[in-house]
């Protein structure tokens, strides 16, 4: 399944943004990764950040990841960092953006 969700980031916050990511912990991303995740894309435009995931359940990735140390940690980081946060525990399954259209 694809999954598409919107955060923004704090404008004074920008480079300590794209400098988080470009150290995203090995154990992280190993962690993403066996919770089901095969792809996640990052886009920005100014303060709005448009993430693009695929897995093969959403709900059980979060769910996975929840309570990780290594994703509790690195939740805590982003938070400093954004004004609008994908709040995992909230949102479950049916988090993410509608779709409007697909190039049939």
């Amino acid at each position: 399944m694809r999954v598409a969700l919107h955060t923004r980031v704090r404008a004074d916050r920008v480079d300590a943004y794209e400098a988080a990511h470009r150290e995203v912990p090995k154990e992280l991303t190993d962690a993403i990764r066996a919770a089901g995740a095969t792809s996640w894309t990052i886009w920005r435009s100014g303060q709005d950040l448009f993430h693009v995931l695929e897995c093969e359940d959403y709900g059980r990735l979060l769910a996975e990841l929840e309570e990780l140390p290594v994703n509790v940690a690195w939740q805590a980081r982003m938070t400093q960092l954004l004004d609008v946060v994908h709040d995992y525990s909230r949102h479950g399954t049916g988090a993410g953006l509608p779709v409007v259209w697909e190039l049939p």
